[in-house]
């Protein structure tokens, strides 16, 4: 769509009654993260969610970890804590269940069947349940299905801290739990799926996600040319996935720059703005000048080593700041680093991401939420 048919921000309105899942009703026995992200998104959405806590609470209650964390991912629920090791406790989580469409699980493979929770249990019982399990491995991995895991585990076994870091460098995990969250994803997509599906054939279903999958569904092409080729990719460090020798992280004079001068174009702009403008046309540095025009591709140079090389040197004599915003202004995308707080007030600040609040009790929480939102025409 172009500029000139896009309709303009002062003639929408955000939505604010944004609840498409009102009325679904979800029983919630997950803990930690991954499940509860993946239904605390569907509470936003307006479903119902009751959340099943062990008589000592979910673990991110516990000292150590933070209520604020807790709050994050478990707000607009309901709370219960059951005793399922007694009659009493596994009565009201069948009854909880039958009454229920939707039921999420992250517990040890086995725990649930073995307290008569199980999906073949329930599913018995209400044909139209849909139930969701959550896993390290999957229910379809004979050999792994039962194994333990976490998010860097999961991170080691897929191959995705192998990929992190440049070659000769050990392992490296990303600093933030990305497959549970990437897991809590997959799963409410998976959730929200089977309920259109069984809108349409009344039949409820098992909903398996694993946090494996969810690794690999991360690094998409890489795992596509896997499965095709056997290919094991090289590790580029903070290359950009290109492979352009301008698509990396430079040394600024105050601090790192992120640049994804991907094609001839947003590399010219780069040059340009480093005041390298000749060597767009240089013999020696491209086979072609940036500017010949042809198919846009990513670029590629004669020696690439000594481009970036002159990039870091005019990199290094200018600020993070000033070069993020006239690189950005000149067509090609750039960053300084910042960390996550810098970012999270800079984008609240400026709109570039809404917030909500979350409340429970005399704790608030500032989240992200759905993490998009929608509008409608005014009037």
């Amino acid at each position: 769509m172009s500029t000139a048919t896009m309709p303009s921000p002062a003639s929408l309105a955000p939505v604010t009654d944004f609840a498409p899942l009102a009325g679904v009703r979800i029983l919630d026995f997950s803990h930690v993260i991954a499940g509860p992200f993946a239904t605390f998104l569907l509470a936003q959405l307006g479903a119902q969610v009751t959340k099943v806590e062990s008589l000592d609470g979910d673990v991110m209650r516990r000292a150590g970890q933070g209520g604020d964390k807790f709050l994050a991912l478990n707000a607009g629920k309901h709370h219960l804590r059951l005793d399922l090791r007694s009659e009493e406790g596994r009565h009201q989580a069948e009854a909880l269940a039958l009454a229920s469409d939707v039921v999420v699980d992250n517990l040890r493979p086995g725990v649930l069947e073995g307290f008569g929770l199980g999906y073949a249990a329930l599913q018995a019982q209400h044909p139209g349940l849909l139930y969701c399990t959550i896993s390290g491995y999957g229910r379809g991995a004979e050999e792994w299905r039962a194994r333990p895991a976490y998010d860097h585990v999961i991170q080691a076994a897929s191959g995705m801290a192998w990929m992190a870091g440049a070659e000769g460098d050990p392992p490296v995990k990303t600093g933030f739990p990305v497959v549970d969250s990437a897991t809590g994803l997959l799963a409410a997509l998976a959730i929200l799926s089977a309920l259109r599906e069984r809108e349409r054939n009344g039949r409820g279903a098992l909903v398996d996600v694993s946090m494996a999958g969810a690794a690999l569904q991360l690094m998409y092409p890489l795992a596509c040319d896997a499965l095709t080729t056997g290919s094991v990719p090289p590790r580029v460090g903070n290359q950009g996935y290109s492979g352009s020798p301008a698509a990396d992280f430079f040394q600024a004079e105050d601090g790192w720059l992120a640049i994804g001068a991907n094609t001839p174009r947003q590399l010219q702009a780069v040059l340009q703005v480093l005041g390298l403008g000749h060597l767009a046309s240089d013999p020696a540095v491209f086979a072609q000048p940036l500017d010949a025009g042809g198919p846009v591709s990513f670029v590629r140079a004669l020696d690439p080593a000594a481009l970036k090389a002159a990039l870091a040197r005019a990199i290094a004599a200018r600020g993070a700041a000033e070069l993020e915003a006239a690189i950005s202004q000149a067509g090609a995308p750039a960053a300084r680093l910042r960390t996550i707080a810098e970012f999270s007030r800079e984008a609240a600040g400026n709109g570039c991401i809404g917030t909500v609040a979350l409340t429970e009790g005399e704790t608030t929480v500032r989240s992200t939420g759905l993490g998009f939102q929608l509008y409608r025409p005014r009037g």
